[in-house]
């Protein structure tokens, strides 16, 4: 019978064995269909097997505008639509910069393209809760003039030229340039603003401003509209003239909220790569990045692919970011401290990977 009783007891460990296994097995394939959701993984888990945990896919709310930090995004916007990214990209096209503000400033973004002068007022009145994560468009300003003669910076002498942006960037660029080339605005040279881009554009078109200061994608669609109206000099040029390799004409860039990036400093990492990729796409492929510009409502198709070429979108982040951007900012600065909230931002100011 002891025979008997053994083949009873092998049975039934078979039998045991063979659940646990089954088990095993389910929960593997349960845990395997559930990892692309966002549910993080035990720490227990983590400390077993830290190369194969795959980090958490999460949505980043992102603010663009229209126009070049638009344009930079459209192939991270299709991408993230087609799901082929790192992470899910919500990104809201804003009204304007004071749109954008608002949304980062709330928490309703957490990343976003904005004046770069407005970083760093970001940067002091949220006690360094917003940082700098990259360039992302360099100067975009030029002189467009509607039957007058000007082919360099001394041919605005005794001109009225009329500009928008006062206040901001604009109008501290072209003052230092005016002023690098020895004239006094409002002495040796009248500027007159207008209060939005579509305003200006609206007066060289009808010839009642004969010289004005211009930014992309304005440009080509004034000059699009009226041959007559020609570009005459490109200011970022002209600051570069001035200010050597010590800072560039920045007129764009990423920001973040610190928060947020503390708690997801590998997504945004991701992001940022990804990010770089959609600004080297946008450069490479004119024609498929103008078609995604009106997919997504930034602009048309023909305007996006004629003025692409001239919106100088770029990334720069890391140490080449770090080391153009505070004399930029010292030039606004000195200018007018408030164009940059009141002081110059901390090191911290600068996010790195």
């Amino acid at each position: 019978m002891k025979w008997i009783k053994r083949i009873a007891a092998m049975a039934l460990t078979l039998c045991m064995l063979g659940t646990t296994l089954t088990g095993c097995g389910s929960q593997t394939e349960e845990t395997a269909s559930q990892a692309p959701e966002s549910t993080p993984a035990s720490s227990s888990e983590a400390s077993e097997e830290p190369s194969s945990t795959p980090a958490e896919k999460i949505t980043i709310n992102i603010a663009a505008q229209k126009g070049p930090t638009g344009l930079g995004m459209v192939k991270l916007m299709q991408d993230s639509e087609d799901g082929s990214t790192a992470n899910t990209y919500n990104v809201t096209i804003a009204s304007s910069p004071d749109a954008a503000v608002s949304m980062i400033s709330s928490g309703e973004a957490d990343v976003a393209a904005l004046p770069t002068n407005t970083a760093a007022i970001l940067y002091n009145k949220t006690s360094g809760n917003v940082q700098l994560a990259a360039l992302n468009t360099l100067g975009v300003l030029y002189v467009v003039t509607n039957g007058e003669e000007v082919n360099s910076i001394e041919d605005l002498r005794g001109k009225t030229v009329y500009s928008s942006g006062q206040g901001a960037t604009p109008e501290y660029a072209v003052n230092y340039i005016l002023s690098e080339n020895g004239m006094e605005p409002g002495t040796d040279v009248t500027v007159e603003y207008k209060a939005d881009h579509s305003e200006l554009a609206a007066s060289i078109l009808s010839g009642d401003a004969k010289i004005a200061v211009l930014p992309e994608p304005f440009v080509t669609q004034v000059t699009t509209k009226d041959p007559n109206v020609k570009v005459a000099l490109n200011l970022t040029d002209e600051w570069d003239k001035v200010a050597g390799d010590k800072s560039v004409l920045t007129m764009g860039c990423l920001a973040v909220r610190k928060d947020f990036v503390e708690q997801n400093k590998e997504a945004f990492d991701a992001f940022l790569e990804e990010y770089k990729a959609s600004v080297d796409f946008t450069n490479s492929h004119v024609e498929e990045a103008a078609e995604l510009s009106e997919k997504y409502d930034i602009m048309p198709a023909a305007v996006a692919a004629k003025a692409i070429p001239n919106c100088n979108i770029v990334y720069m982040d890391g140490d080449e970011m770090k080391q153009k951007m505070p004399d930029f900012l010292n030039i606004l600065y000195t200018a007018n401290p408030k164009s940059v909230g009141g002081e110059l931002p901390g090191e911290d100011f600068y996010y790195t990977k």
